[in-house]
């Protein structure tokens, strides 16, 4: 079963710290820029009380960190989780101002989150924590200073309910000026077309684009899944017309294996409907560490952090990691699959298909607009493969791997950012 607790993602910011000096060492990052982009700009931390369904009050912690908004306006993810801390939410917040610089879209980074396990609220419940988290954080938030999307555990429809308290909490004057206070809305409330599939469509975006490098056949590949909710179910159907052919899937309730394949289309329904992968017809159950061998052309994580580890690496047997999750693999395991010959495409890259169209959601909110779908998927494929090859490049010159080389590219960006606007005072 994949593993959810705190325990398995200690140092997570540690990794990120790890990551960063790595890649700034590599490209002689200006000192005193160091210093900042090492620092969280601002770390707020809430308590706060909710009437549960029983009438009882429960007091829940709340985060939300922003780390830097150098390029733009703070943007992240709010994720409900138990296992959602202050270590985390940093390293998270960080990661994302990375991947905006890299596909060049004006955000800087934040995250945030509560430290929940949603499955053991009703949906009313789960409502009025939503709602009275939105009312804590107040003036932190605001459609042109931090906006806010889904993430693990929340949904468009949580979304909605905080744009909808928000909005109770301006002036009416000022409430069609602040639709794009959040991203990741449904479609009928100001969302943008593609944006539930974003995430998924830009690991098969990078994918495809790494094929095409490599000359790598897609038609008769394999591949396996970590984590089965919307990044790895959108990936997993997205690969299908490919031809690839999903053998192995993993998520909390345990992991399931069929050589001749699995249908994504068909286990996507299973899991709205049961809520997990365990059980799924004509397939084998299978341990966390026979998932984890199992050979394949190319493994997913699309779940949590930590997850190919000094411990997992020796076990993982692909080509290619495509990580559509934040930090699933640390520096002990990133070392072990580069000495094995296994690429990877870094988190930062991989995975921020979803950051720009919440991008692309905001403008058509800010214009009043409304894009079709294939124009979103048009912008998005433009975006991700101009960073793919900027990172391929700066892989080239440095002669390191993506990940450090992802960073150089953010990192460059930043500093130049920096210098031409000089630090105040």
């Amino acid at each position: 079963m994949l593993g959810t607790k705190a325990k398995e993602k200690k140092g997570v910011y540690e990794n990120v710290v790890h990551q960063f000096d790595k890649a700034a060492k590599y490209m002689k990052l200006d000192e005193n820029i160091k210093k900042i982009l090492a620092t969280t700009m601002n770390e707020i931390l809430v308590h706060f009380p909710v009437k549960m369904d029983n009438g009882q009050v429960e007091i829940f912690t709340g985060y939300r960190v922003q780390h830097n908004n150098a390029l733009g306006p703070f943007k992240g993810g709010l994720r409900f989780h138990p296992a959602v801390d202050i270590d985390e939410v940093r390293a998270l917040a960080t990661w994302m101002t990375w991947k905006c610089a890299i596909t060049d879209i004006p955000f800087g980074g934040a995250k945030g989150g509560i430290q929940m396990d949603p499955s053991k609220y009703s949906a009313s419940e789960i409502e009025r924590i939503t709602r009275r988290f939105t009312f804590a954080l107040a003036n932190n938030i605001g459609p042109e200073y931090d906006i806010p999307a889904p993430d693990v555990n929340t949904n468009a429809k949580i979304m909605a309910w905080i744009l909808d308290t928000y909005l109770s909490m301006v002036p009416p004057h000022e409430r069609k000026r602040c639709i794009h206070v959040v991203t990741g809305k449904p479609v009928e409330v100001g969302g943008s077309p593609g944006r539930d599939k974003a995430t998924g469509q830009g690991v098969v975006f990078l994918i495809e684009q790494w094929a095409k490098d490599n000359k790598f056949d897609l038609s008769n590949a394999t591949y396996t899944v970590q984590g089965f909710g919307n990044v790895g179910s959108w990936a997993s159907r997205l690969l299908k017309p490919f031809g690839s052919k999903l053998i192995a899937v993993e998520d909390v309730t345990g992991a399931i294996y069929n050589s001749d394949g699995i249908d994504p289309d068909k286990l996507t329904e299973y899991v709205q409907k049961y809520g997990g992968v365990h059980g799924f017809e004509g397939c084998e159950s299978i341990d966390h560490d026979t998932f984890l061998s199992t050979e394949a052309d190319i493994f997913i994580p699309a779940a949590l952090e930590n997850q190919i580890t000094a411990k997992t690496a020796d076990s993982i047997n692909v080509k290619l990691v495509a990580e559509g999750a934040n930090g699933p693999t640390d520096p002990d395991g990133d070392d072990i699959l580069a000495k094995k010959g296994i690429v990877i495409l870094p988190d930062i890259l991989c995975n921020a298909g979803g950051v720009v169209v919440s991008y692309f959601e905001w403008l058509q909110n800010k214009r009043s607009e409304s894009w079709e779908l294939a124009e979103v998927d048009k912008k998005l494929h433009k975006k991700l493969v101009n960073a793919y090859k900027s990172v391929t490049e700066q892989a080239k010159k440095y002669n390191t791997d993506l990940r450090t080389a992802a960073y150089i590219v953010a990192l460059s960006k930043l500093e130049m950012a920096y210098k031409e606007r000089g630090i105040f005072p």
